[in-house]
């Protein structure tokens, strides 16, 4: 049993209530050395929401009682949407009304623990921010959580909250997680309709709503509920193709990581699966193309205030607002003859298996000038092409399981099915 229905079936013999399960995940919050796990949390306000459940909708609301954190990037009415910038945190003001993404958590029965630390503007990926402090993991003060859904990956790991929201442009959900030891799920591009509205963007062309969580086998519940996805079965694993990129591809993977890739490949050869590399040298143009869309989107969203974010970031948005319209055309259009040599590749193959990062852990205090372009040539293939991803959890690092497009209750199942798989 999975860890929200276990969570599901006490309530429903009343043997907990949401106020006990609440109160022991505050009791664990902010948990790690900087304290800075949530950026915004007030206890009394969630224990509101929790004394406010229905009982009579404990059986029909999926999230009922369920401990869950927002990345504050989403509209919380009564609360301040800092985006990660100290910034807008200060000129924003409190947000009038609640986010679609807040009110639909609420709906379906969540308690909101607070509001998650994040790297500013959602612009990296790897944890680190100067005006709120850097994101350690609450398990290893030595290593950063990754980015940047970063509070929302140290509050799975601490126990704060029994799910997390995040979001995805680049993997901002795909690699936290994996540096966590934890899952996660990125959603197609195709699901994110409504759900946006009240929250900050990055870049639209790849931005992604999407869940971090403790448990694999939970994927299905937390993805079904979020987007009313169809139910699905899990697929039989003797049946499946699933693609790994060539050694070429994977020179600068540290050992360990290629040890967790090769647990992956046995993991799926031993149930009978076809597994097959495949040429993915073209991946190598992909950052070249998602770099400039992305920071141009980036710089229209957050113009007239680049000189109060960070250096590095302030510098990438005025780069983004220089392009000229001509550049950006051609982009898009790289863009679109990308996604269609993705798509011709699952004409060979059901899903991917890669890693999430080239790395296990990023030390915090070290430089990190050069993680995020080292990263991103590993994820950006996959958000230029707007693919469904889950992070299968493993020893070191973990890995991006990546299905067809709109395809996420297929890809949930098949991640849920390997929940007691060791990687």
């Amino acid at each position: 049993m999975s860890a929200i229905e276990n969570l599901r079936e006490h309530y429903l013999h009343d043997e907990t209530t949401p106020l006990a399960e609440l109160d022991a995940a505050l009791a664990n919050s902010n948990g790690n050395a900087g304290r800075n796990v949530y950026l915004a949390q007030h206890a009394e306000w969630s224990r509101g929401q929790a004394l406010a459940l229905d009982k009579a909708q404990r059986a029909t609301q999926p999230l009922w009682g369920v401990p869950v954190s927002l990345k504050d990037c989403f509209d919380l009415e009564g609360f301040a949407t800092s985006c990660g910038s100290g910034y807008y945190q200060q000129t924003k003001g409190l947000a009038e009304r609640n986010s679609a993404l807040a009110k639909r958590l609420k709906a379906l029965g969540a308690v909101i623990t607070g509001k998650t630390h994040m790297q500013q503007l959602a612009y990296g990926i790897t944890g680190e921010n100067l005006d709120f402090g850097d994101c350690v993991q609450p398990r290893n003060p030595r290593w950063l959580t990754g980015g940047s859904s970063s509070g929302a990956a140290a509050s799975v790991q601490e126990g704060s909250a029994l799910a997390a929201i995040g979001t995805d442009t680049g993997g901002s959900i795909r690699v936290p997680a994996a540096l966590c030891g934890i899952a996660g799920y990125r959603s197609s591009i195709s699901l994110q309709g409504r759900l946006w509205e009240g929250g900050g963007h990055l870049a639209p062309t790849f931005d992604t709503i999407g869940w971090l969580y403790p448990d694999l086998a939970d994927g299905p519940l937390l993805g079904g509920a979020l987007f009313d996805l169809p139910k699905a079965e899990a697929p039989e694993l003797a049946a499946l193709r699933i693609g790994i990129p060539t050694d070429a591809f994977l020179h600068d993977c540290e050992p360990d990581v290629l040890a967790t890739l090769a647990y992956g490949r046995e993991l799926f050869t031993g149930r009978q699966a076809r597994v097959e590399g495949f040429d993915a040298a073209a991946w190598d143009t992909a950052f070249s193309i998602f770099a400039p869309i992305q920071a141009h989107e980036a710089a229209a969203i957050h113009r007239g205030h680049y000189e109060h974010f960070e250096p590095g970031i302030a510098e990438r948005l005025a780069w983004g607002a220089s392009l000229p319209a001509d550049e950006l055309s051609r982009q898009m259009l790289r863009l679109w003859q990308f996604r269609a040599r993705m798509s011709a590749l699952f004409q060979h193959f059901d899903y991917l298996l890669l890693p999430a990062c080239p790395m296990s852990a990023l030390l915090a205090g070290e430089d990190q000038s050069q993680t995020r372009v080292r990263i991103l040539r590993y994820t950006s293939p996959i958000s230029l092409a707007g693919l469904p991803v889950v992070t299968l959890p493993g020893r070191a690092g973990g890995l991006q399981l990546v299905g067809r497009l709109g395809a996420d209750a297929e890809l949930l199942a098949l991640s849920a099915s390997l929940a007691d798989a060791t990687l």
